[in-house]
């Protein structure tokens, strides 16, 4: 089942099963020339049926397609390999291309889990169902690198490519500036919120989110296209909205800290507040932990990096944090 947004500009919803993002848009841009499908769903087999039934709607012929995967998860670039017709190009930004070249940093993830606190009875678990292991690529992928205003023209519309860090250090949107009209991949949500993680170094994926939702936020937008959910008519009100909820994260954050004293990543999730269908953090499943115990590792070196708080490797060697000072409390986010 596909859904016309604009002439030529098609949505399919790809089902992630047993996910609860639910599904991925797959933007497809049909043209007599050469077609352009944005991000792809999962490596597996419910995702590629959903695909093949959506091009068959659309009659789209994948010998003269290209894809634009606007970030390094396996739910918007795990099919692309197996869709991809041998000249295709396939593009993507940068610093993610790089990484994937590199072989994904899924071991090293574990290892800094570890280090956060993460049980290391569980580490080798999170890493085979961490669905990015799972589901990614059949086969290696020859990416095309995109950066910063590169351009992309399909069919009449001029995609202006803007990097946003912040989700993944080298997502990349797509902005056509004649309908207006922003391709958000994962950086933008309306029913949900990006999860912002941090799994490795010194990196304040938090302050380059917030910094990439400053710069879209002075585009001229009638229409977000995200990369999972509904549409977004107002993209500057989700924008606030998306600032609004990180502020009172790192607020709660603080709290925490200011509680309890010195805490890893892992037990600070563990009181930080979910959306998740649990009555207790035991109960969570084991991949939400993890991602749970990443966006807590961002959010505390986000605070770090401004002197509101401070780690230490214990005896264990494992980080605990700390408030710097008993009233700190951060008030805005610029």
């Amino acid at each position: 089942m596909t859904e016309e947004i604009l002439p030529h500009i098609h949505r399919i919803e790809i089902p992630l099963p047993n996910n609860p993002l639910k599904a991925t848009n797959s933007y497809v841009i049909t043209s007599s020339e050469r077609n352009l499908i944005i991000d792809t769903g999962f490596n597996r087999k419910e995702c590629m049926d959903a695909m093949q039934a959506g091009l068959k709607e659309l009659d789209v012929d994948l010998t003269r397609t290209d894809f634009f995967v606007t970030h390094l998860h396996a739910d918007h670039q795990g099919l692309v390999s197996s869709l991809a017709a041998p000249d295709a190009r396939i593009y993507m930004g940068n610093e993610d291309a790089k990484h994937m070249e590199a072989g994904g940093g899924f071991h090293e993830m574990t290892k800094y889990g570890g280090l956060n606190g993460f049980p290391a009875d569980e580490l080798e678990s999170a890493l085979f169902n961490h669905p990015g292991y799972k589901h990614g690529p059949e086969k290696p992928v020859t990416w095309t690198h995109v950066k910063e205003r590169d351009v992309l023209n399909v069919d009449g519309y001029r995609l202006e490519c803007l990097e946003t860090p912040g989700h993944t250090w080298g997502h990349i949107c797509l902005y056509e500036p004649h309908h207006k009209v922003f391709f958000a991949g994962d950086h933008i949500l309306g029913d949900i919120t990006p999860n912002i993680q941090a799994w490795a170094g010194d990196e304040d994926p938090l302050a380059a989110y917030i910094q990439s939702l400053n710069k879209i936020a002075e585009l001229d937008m009638n229409l977000v296209l995200p990369g999972h959910r509904s549409l977004i008519p107002n993209g500057r009100k989700r924008i606030r909205g998306l600032k609004r909820h990180h502020l009172a994260r790192c607020n709660e954050v603080l709290d925490i800290l200011r509680e309890n004293g010195g805490f890893s990543a892992y037990q600070t999730a563990s009181k930080m507040t979910w959306d998740i269908k649990a009555d207790h953090w035991e109960d969570f499943p084991l991949m939400q932990k993890w991602f749970a115990t990443g966006e807590a590792i961002a959010h505390l070196r986000f605070l770090e990096h401004r002197g509101l708080a401070k780690k230490n490797l214990d005896s264990q060697n494992i980080f605990l944090y700390t408030l710097t000072h008993e009233e700190n409390r951060l008030l805005t986010v610029d």
